[in-house]
């Protein structure tokens, strides 16, 4: 067979791979890593960089490359075909990274290259990253116990796809039409635009709403009808669950159970006393009592401010609407009521000015601003869906220092949410320097009619924080894959780059770039902007103890399991809302059951992460702030302190490196509109 997966030089044919071209090809790669491994082993006994480290990563990147198209078709392009031939091969991933892992020998040889004096600093990093990851898969452990290690990774990969599985079916099966174009009294025109083109692409009369989030943030944001935002709550609220119009048909409740009671299992065989612990030996925080209190203080902080904001709106639905008992099918309209009231400004009078070519434009120039790159089109690139673009970036001195591609739009079967994931790495090869290639995915309103996307704010901060991630992805200057781009970087600092670009959404300066009037170009009028500022704060408290609640909840989730109780997902969660949540959703509620960076993602005991990280990206903008927004050394300081370092050096260092200091609270509190006394 012809098989692309198993020809790749360059960038993924997207249009040829077919569902029978995975799985022999990763047949393939495997039996071929494997032998080369073992001829590897044996050609030597003196093992250094050259002989074995380095050949080692040619062969992950040959897997990397062959697998990255498949695992990001998954998320953007699903199919029941795909699903399949995906599926096949994730306990053949699993059960090859826990033997290469687990390999005495090569665990052995890779202790002797780290004794080697000439190992630069990457190569040092990856090298000591290496031996701890030997040990967290089990390299000591007696056979027994190795192979059940084995066992339960093998079986976490196959559940965390089937849960991620369940919330893209759960979401797809659920629609309404709607006949009355009176039921979608109070949505903005885009919004009923949006329905009536959703249905005509079904062949369906009338107005579509589904629970892809465009669609779910409109009713819930816009809609007078409170019967239809209950009823499109009640839906999302109960996605893959127990509950809810689909009860038990795409139920992650069993999959919750076991995948903590795996994870808990697998952290006790490594010696940890749960797997919040062996989270943690891999990050920045030091133990799981320093990340309770972290949050517990930024709880303390943050709940006098959330309590009044919320009566603060009890009030308001009551005295102006009449609203005895707000319901949490009303949080969200009543608070967009709110903003209009107090700001005269809602998302929809912004949409206008924030295009979609605009944006990336503007977000384009800002870059060019701090860092000098230059960022172009690139045409006639195979991909996965005719509304992707691809770019490449180059820097100050023309150098090319990667590309990436651009999905911006929410369609059927692709996942929700935005992502930045990687295509390709920056490595040293044989040929010469290996460049990275992004994948970054968004689920934005798409295009209506003859006009292009018009963006909220909400959705402008998000590309940016993707393509924060981007830039660090893509920025490296480190020739060593495992420690290049975002690999080796601590998943609680890994949020740094992401966050920090944020900030630019909201200065006069860059907004002036990212925004125009999509029909005559106008720029944002000071008016609108004024009002924008003003509210940027708004219900900030809330939204900082929703955080704080799916970070705790995460985090004691796992610190807390006990085997003789069983997981206790429910009970948890509303021990921790009792602590730290204003809004009590009601009894159906299983927003756990779509909670996909913890059980299907790379955050399980690590969604503090966020939080974590945004201390530094706050603190580390306020040097901007002091010294310019687009303050040309500043920006260059922070591009070789933070974004070309990858995972190469400690991410503590490199951040007193840029800003002189240790990161402070108060520049995250400040930005927050929170106090920085506790009460």
């Amino acid at each position: 067979m012809n098989n692309p997966l198993l020809q790749l030089t360059d960038l993924p044919p997207f249009s040829q791979i077919k569902p029978e071209h995975v799985e022999p090809a990763i047949d393939r790669v495997l039996a071929d890593n494997r032998a080369e491994i073992e001829r590897l082993l044996a050609a030597t006994d003196d093992y250094n960089w050259d002989n074995l480290a380095a050949p080692l990563a040619d062969l992950e990147d040959r897997l990397n490359r062959t697998w990255s198209p498949v695992s990001h078709m998954i998320a953007v392009v699903n199919s029941d075909a795909l699903r399949e031939a995906h599926n096949a091969c994730l306990p053949k991933l699993s059960q090859y990274a826990t033997e290469l892992g687990q390999n005495a020998r090569l665990y052995a040889a890779f202790q002797q290259v780290a004794q080697d004096s000439r190992l630069d600093t990457a190569q040092r990093k990856a090298i000591d990253n290496a031996l701890r990851d030997f040990r967290l898969a089990g390299v000591d452990l007696p056979s027994e116990q190795k192979q059940r290690y084995m066992t339960i990774q093998q079986r976490l990969s196959t559940l965390a796809a089937k849960f991620s599985e369940n919330v893209l079916d759960a979401t797809q099966a659920w629609s309404k039409i709607v006949e009355s174009e009176g039921s979608l009294c109070g949505m903005p025109p885009s919004s009923v635009a949006m329905a009536q083109q959703a249905a005509e692409q079904k062949g369906l009369d009338g107005w579509l709403l589904t629970l892809e989030f465009p669609s779910y943030f409109a009713v819930m944001s816009y809609a007078d009808h409170r019967q239809l935002r209950e009823e499109v709550y009640h839906a999302y609220a109960t996605r893959a669950s127990d509950q809810g119009p689909h009860a038990g048909k795409f139920d992650n409740g069993p999959l919750m159970e076991e995948i903590l009671a795996l994870r808990h299992e697998l952290a006790r065989l490594l010696g940890f006393e749960n797997y919040a612990e062996r989270s943690l030996a891999t990050k920045m925080a030091p133990s799981t009592d320093k990340v309770i209190a972290f949050l517990s203080d930024l709880a303390d902080r943050s709940l006098g401010m959330a309590r009044e904001e919320l009566d603060e709106l009890a009030a308001f639905a009551r005295e102006l609407h009449g609203i005895d008992v707000l319901r949490p099918w009303d949080i969200t309209y009543y608070a967009e009521k709110l903003r209009q009231h107090r700001y005269a400004l809602s998302q929809e009078d912004l949409k206008p000015y924030f295009p979609e070519p605009r944006v990336v434009s503007g977000l384009f120039e800002v870059v060019k601003r701090l860092y000098g790159l230059q960022i172009e089109e690139l045409q006639d690139v195979d991909i996965w869906h005719p509304s992707v673009r691809v770019f490449e970036i180059r820097d100050r001195y023309d150098e090319l220092r990667g590309s990436f591609y651009l999905d911006l739009y929410a369609r059927e079967n692709k996942r929700g949410g935005a992502w930045m994931d990687e295509c390709l790495s920056r490595r040293a090869t044989t040929e010469g320097v290996q460049l990275p290639v992004a994948y970054l995915t968004c689920n934005f309103t798409p295009p209506l009619g003859s006009d292009p996307a018009l963006l909220t704010h909400n959705e402008v901060i998000t590309l940016f924080h993707e393509f924060g991630h981007g830039l660090h992805h893509m920025l490296t200057q480190v020739d060593v894959m495992a420690v290049s781009g975002i690999s080796g970087v601590p998943w609680d600092a890994v949020e740094l780059p992401s966050q920090f670009l944020e900030n630019w959404c909201w200065e006069r300066e860059p907004v002036d770039l990212i925004a125009a009037h999509y029909q005559n170009g106008e720029p944002l009028p000071d008016t609108l902007y004024s009002r924008m500022i003003a509210a940027k704060n708004f219900h900030a408290g809330m939204q900082m103890v929703r955080q704080l609640e799916f970070s705790l909840f995460d985090f004691r989730l796992h610190r807390d399991y006990d085997p003789a109780l069983g997981a206790r997902v429910q009970e948890i969660l509303d021990v921790v809302r009792t602590e730290v949540a204003v809004i009590k959703p009601p009894e159906y509620n299983r927003f756990q059951h779509s909670f996909s960076h913890i059980f299907a993602g790379g955050y399980a005991a690590g969604y503090y992460s966020y939080k974590w990280a945004e201390v530094l990206s706050s603190d580390a903008f306020s040097r901007f702030e002091e010294t310019g927004i687009f303050n040309r050394d500043t920006g260059l300081a922070f591009l070789a302190a933070i974004l070309e370092q990858g995972g190469a050096r400690d991410p503590m260092d490199l951040f007193v490196e840029f800003r002189g200091r240790e990161p402070e609270i108060d520049a995250l509190l400040r930005h927050s509109g929170i106090s920085t006394c506790s009460e």
